[in-house]
């Protein structure tokens, strides 16, 4: 197609505004002052993609108004089921319709009338004036306006790409003659999203072949009486609901709206200042740049220094740029003012020591060869004490020469007066350690603190510079590629921009920890910050150090079993099919359970189509054929195999054969650690070859055993403390079995006369309400009617009515401070506990109830942890906690310690946080981690 003269793209504002509001759902933005930016920031870039993209001469954007709408008067129903948007959306539209008056691109609107209706008009009218429109939009109700000089531009639900729909590629993909029978199609077919009913029984397939034969939904059902069976009756019955579900579906091409063309023209920003001032406030920095460029959006976040100490004054202490030109003590970057300094002789390195010993506090950055930080080499240390000021030292590639050099800046490190403040602060502190150099305490971990702070949100240093201080960083990817095989190392990039972007580094961090400080303090986490978080950072450093013997023989010989366990069972699969074919593939596995021996009468299908077949859907049938449950035992063998026997050994470290968990403190907002690279956490316990996994993990020696200490039940105990319900903490206090206890008050039975089916349910309920199980989710879990699993929960809370009042009162208490805190006072936030989207206010009222009792436990453990390893060191033990996982942790014990740690860890771990309620300690001991457990 030639380029046109005249290009109007039409945006619908709130298909544009949903999508983006639902495609930052999981990693919300949220600015420092507590705005959810995302869907501005989503609908702008879908906006500029446009602009820079397409160069449209004109443009437009269409709202919906409150004003009922006459589809609203013909049926009442209509859109009646979608609940009130969320409140960040609410919150967003104000913002977005300022951006776009304040930028001079129209806003299109007109009562009593949809975005649909105004884009159609609009779209019809400007091709009659010559121009080539894009309606740009989500909703496939638009392909019916499609035409000559009008196009569909049609965006994916989840930013996926774009789709540009002509007529002949409408006709195709609605399989019709004319583009305006797609609104016969939705008045047979209905629309869910728009509560459009159609005809019953009538889905888009049937839709399609009836208007292809017919036409017209009015000829249909004139000629209802050629239809047959079920089909036939439903036409005849619902036909008058078919023919108003067209109405409703068609979209109106003569609204009162006229068509200025010269309003339409697209121009920059009318009013850039005013422009900037927005962008200022919702903290788009990137954004703003993409549309004004580098030096119109420049703020800059690094001050110049002044009254600063000159470690620096000679000019042969300059780096080299590329092209010869020294750098001046004031190097723009972004526009930003800050020296940043090389430091490659013992005369500076010297003089930089000297200055450091004199500071309370300074930021330090190592770059290295690796993440790995166990295997990693150092290239350079980046440090910071003034704003805008920034040191490189760096290392040759030599681990020996490196030492010595690094060992000049051991009193700075060992200095326990002044605070060492890293983002990521664990990495550094075992570098330094693999060169002979700890770090003492005091330190500051800017990615922990604003875990605290804001704990689902994203806490890389890019992220929290754009958020916090309005500045991007250079990026890594800029110097030495993207993530993959043809990524570069940072010892092949040359010094001048490695000094650049290490010192940079160094700077924004020095300069998050001072916006993060008095945050810190106003939020209230200062002690669960400076007595919890930041001292387990070494606790995680030497267990990640330590890290675990792993018997490879073992699972290689676990891996051959696996196998000819999973040959046999896919065997007695092929068999009890009566044919062969691949029982991984879900396709041909619900063909044969579904089409061939039709297990179920009605099967549930996926989107694409497709037998659902997930674990979910054959658990349920498991007891009711034999070849579900080999089909199971099989696609165990499988996932065990794979996951955990054939990944362990390809983790086992180099250079000291153990593997080497990293414990991540700063991604489940429940506040519990994770562990990655292998995450141990998911190695399975449920069934009996899933536990045999922990028979690979050792002692390191004939000398030592594995011990284990693992909290029971917790979160119950927690939760009774937190109700103070007198029968559950008495069933604590006086050691009786807390589901069993559970089971004869809901089932009104004698205690002595519990079944074993009745503890099971209780178990259930007990652990659900913890989580805000739902009488659907319990009927799920347990696999009974929904009506008995209500009648248990309703059981449940009329025996214990204290658990009631907390669940209520967590409730309510979310919803005045739109947060909730564990004992030591870690805060979850809950955003959508007042929102008018049932979804959203029931997820944050389920955190309301389980947040406080799950993050409770972690902060017990974490604790414990911290205390235990006090205990170990100032002891001097040959033992090493190693592990930890969940309620769990494991030590490598030497023999002649063992008695002195069964003593004293549970001792630990139970007076970690007072509670009213007692707190159990399992041991275990053995030659591997499942004889310990």
């Amino acid at each position: 197609m030639a380029k046109p003269d005249k290009k109007l793209f039409l945006l619908d504002a709130f298909a544009l505004i949903f999508r983006a509001h639902f495609a930052f759902s999981k990693n919300p933005r949220i600015t420092s002052t507590g705005i959810n930016t995302g869907a501005i920031f989503g609908f702008m870039n879908s906006m500029l993609e446009i602009i820079n993209k397409e160069k449209p001469t004109h443009l437009g954007v269409a709202f919906d108004t409150p004003s009922p709408t006459f589809r609203e008067t013909e049926f009442a129903d209509y859109k009646a089921h979608r609940e009130a948007p969320p409140e960040d959306i609410t919150t967003a539209v104000p913002y977005i319709k300022d951006i776009l008056d304040t930028w001079g691109i129209p806003r299109i609107e007109a009562p009593g009338f949809e975005a649909d209706d105004v884009v159609g008009t609009l779209a019809k009218k400007a091709a009659q004036e010559g121009f080539e429109v894009f309606m740009m939009t989500l909703d496939k109700d638009y392909a019916q306006l499609v035409d000559e000089h009008v196009y569909l531009y049609k965006v994916s639900n989840f930013g996926r790409g774009t789709e540009i729909y002509d007529i002949d590629k409408v006709k195709e993909k609605w399989e019709v003659e004319k583009v305006e029978q797609v609104a016969d199609i939705l008045g047979l077919w209905g629309d869910a999203s728009d509560n459009i009913p159609g005809i019953p029984g009538i889905g888009e397939k049937t839709a399609k072949k009836l208007i292809q034969q017919y036409g017209s939904v009015e000829n249909l059902v004139a000629n209802a009486h050629e239809l047959k069976g079920k089909q036939k009756e439903n036409v005849e019955t619902f036909g008058a609901q078919g023919i108003l579900s067209k109405k409703l579906a068609t979209i109106i091409q003569d609204v009162p709206v006229d068509f200025e063309e010269d309003k339409l023209i697209y121009h920059d920003p009318k009013d850039k200042e005013g422009l900037v001032k927005i962008f200022d406030e919702l903290e788009f920095k990137t954004l703003k740049k993409r549309v004004f460029g580098e030096e119109e959006a420049a703020t800059p976040s690094k001050a110049a220094a002044s009254g600063q100490i000159d470690l620096f004054s000679s000019a042969d202490t300059t780096v080299p740029q590329e092209d010869d030109t020294p750098v001046n003590s004031k190097k723009t970057i972004f526009n930003t003012a800050h020296e940043y300094h090389l430091v490659d002789t013992p005369a500076l390195r010297a003089s930089l020591i000297e200055h450091l010993l004199l500071q309370d506090e300074f930021c330090f950055d190592t770059e290295t060869t690796s993440i790995d930080a166990l295997e990693a080499e150092i290239l350079g240390l980046a440090i910071s004490y003034q704003k805008g000021e920034a040191y490189y030292v760096s290392f040759p590639q030599n681990k020996e020469e490196a030492k010595k050099i690094l060992a000049e800046f051991k009193p700075v490190f060992e200095n326990e007066k002044c605070l060492k403040i890293a983002q990521n602060i664990k990495y550094d502190l075992t570098i330094l350690k693999n060169y002979d150099v700890e770090v003492k305490a005091p330190f500051y971990d800017t990615m922990i603190a604003h875990y605290l702070l804001e704990p689902e949100m994203r806490h890389n240093m890019d992220n929290l510079a754009d958020i916090y201080l309005n500045y991007e960083p250079v990026h890594i990817e800029e110097l030495i590629g993207k993530k993959g095989a043809k990524q570069g190392n940072m010892a092949d990039v040359e010094v001048a921009k490695v000094v650049e972007y290490a010192g940079e580094d160094a700077d924004i961090t020095l300069q998050l920890k001072q916006v993060f400080e008095p945050k810190v303090k106003e939020t209230g986490i200062e002690k669960l910050l400076h007595e919890v978080e930041i001292p387990l950072i070494e606790v995680l450093a030497d267990m990640e150090r330590e890290g675990v013997k792993v018997d490879v023989d073992t699972l290689d010989n676990m891996s051959k079993e696996l196998n000819e366990l999973s040959i046999t069972t896919q065997n007695k699969i092929f068999e009890l099919a009566g044919q062969e074919f691949n029982v991984s593939s879900p396709k041909q596995l619900g063909e044969i359970l579904f089409d061939k021996m039709k297990l179920v009468e009605k099967a549930k299908k996926t989107k694409t189509g497709q037998y659902a077949t997930g674990e979910d859907v054959l658990s349920k049938l498991a007891d009711e054929h034999e070849i579900v449950s080999k089909i199971l035992e099989f696609r165990e063998y499988q996932k065990l195999k794979s996951t955990y026997v054939d990944a362990l050994p390809k983790l086992v470290s180099k250079i000291d054969n153990r593997i080497h968990t990293d414990y991540r403190q700063a991604v489940a907002a429940t506040g519990r650690l994770s562990s990655n690279n292998p995450n141990l956490q998911n190695i399975p316990i449920r069934t009996e070859k899933g536990r045999e996994i922990r028979k690979a993990f050792v002692p390191r020696d004939n000398n030592h055993l594995l011990l284990s200490a693992d909290y029971s039940q917790i979160e119950l105990r927690i939760m009774a403390a937190f109700c103070k319900d007198e029968s559950m903490i008495d069933a604590f206090k006086s050691g009786r079995d807390i589901h069993a206890t559970t089971a004869s008050k809901v089932f009104k039975v004698p205690l002595e006369e519990v079944e074993p089916n009745m503890r099971r349910k209780a178990k259930e309920v007990n652990f659900g309400i913890i989580y805000g199980i739902s009488p659907f989710g319990l009927s799920q879990n347990l696999n009974i009617p929904r009506s008995e699993a209500a009648e248990i929960i309703d059981s449940y809370f009329t025996e214990f009515p204290a658990i009631k009042t907390y669940i209520d009162n967590s409730i309510n208490e979310a919803r005045e401070r739109e947060y909730v805190q564990t004992i030591l006072g870690r805060k979850r936030y809950l955003r959508d506990i007042n929102s008018r989207n049932a979804t959203q206010r029931g997820f944050a009222e389920r955190n309301a109830i389980n947040a406080p009792i799950q993050g409770s436990a972690a902060d017990m453990i974490k604790v414990a942890m911290i205390n235990i390893h006090r205990w170990m060191k100032k002891e001097k033990l040959q033992s090493k906690m190693i592990l930890q996982v969940h309620d769990e942790l494991i030590f490598d014990t030497h023999k002649d310690e063992l008695e002195l740690l069964k003593k004293n860890i549970p001792e630990f771990m139970k007076n970690a946080i007072p509670l009213e309620v007692p707190l159990e300690v399992g041991m275990g001991e053995g030659e591997n981690w499942l004889q310990a457990h």
